[in-house]
């Protein structure tokens, strides 16, 4: 059974604690949080953290990294370091995946390399780690084509580095710029008809779902490439949109959601 989420960045201004209440209150199933999520690293706050969502029957589906392996070889050296932070995390916590992004990548790197090799060196370092811990990688195009995605995943070749799949941050998505615009010559819902199969978690965006149905995304397609693979992963909802009442915008996706794919 697809399980329904939220990630917290979905409420914004609000604490980790208030955040796993409202999950439980909007009868979610699971929640994913950022790394800078959270206060501290102490062993005493996770712990409370961990045990509050077990209380409420909440597990973490995955601890999402900012930042990119671009730049220079020292920039990528303190981001190789720090995803492997979030590893240790999300072993901690008992979260399965860490999420990486994509991006757009450049021709030339910081000291002037090659950009593509270093950036995929970066990926396997992390996702070796990653291994000797019981972790899995979730690559989220952050934008990207389908290619891109399918090339880093051949290129990285790793048993336990995928994808997490984002419906909105797309190539000539409306996530991406100019926001809330489609490129109408680029087909991005064929980018998640070629990624999905390799989907470990799904990201769906909301921008505007005060009717009840999301204005910006055609989730009727996104439901049918979801149920052409069998999938039976977790989805989470993203809200980036500008409606005040985040906590209502939520659980109008959910129920969305829900009546689309059940």
């Amino acid at each position: 059974m697809i399980k329904i989420g939220s990630n917290f960045l979905s409420l914004k201004d609000t604490s980790i604690e208030a955040f796993i209440q409202t999950a439980y209150d909007l009868r979610l199933d699971i929640v994913d949080f950022h790394q800078r999520a959270f206060e501290s690293t102490d062993p005493a706050y996770l712990s409370k953290i961990k045990m509050l969502c077990l209380k409420y029957g909440l597990p973490i589906g995955y601890i999402g990294v900012s930042g990119l392996f671009h730049g220079t070889e020292a920039e990528r050296r303190e981001h190789i370091e720090t995803s492997k932070e979030a590893v240790d995390l999300a072993a901690f916590l008992g979260s399965p995946i860490i999420r990486l992004f994509c991006g757009t990548v450049p021709e030339k790197n910081g000291d002037g390399d090659d950009a593509w090799p270093p950036m995929i060196a970066g990926y396997q370092e992390v996702a070796d780690y990653a291994a000797t811990k019981g972790i899995s990688v979730g690559l989220q195009n952050h934008p990207s084509t389908g290619d891109e995605m399918l090339r880093i995943r051949s290129e990285t070749n790793r048993e336990t580095f995928n994808f997490i799949m984002d419906t909105g941050q797309w190539v000539g998505s409306p996530g991406s710029a100019p926001r809330g615009e489609t490129d109408p010559d680029i087909d991005f819902y064929h980018f998640m008809e070629q990624t999905a199969p390799y989907a470990m978690y799904v990201r769906t965006k909301f921008y505007k779902i005060e009717s009840g149905k999301e204005e910006w995304l055609d989730y009727d397609r996104i439901a049918g490439i979801l149920k052409d693979i069998n999938y039976n992963g977790c989805i989470s909802i993203v809200y980036e949109g500008q409606e005040e009442d985040r906590v209502e915008q939520v659980r109008l996706a959910a129920n969305y959601l829900r009546e689309l794919l059940n």
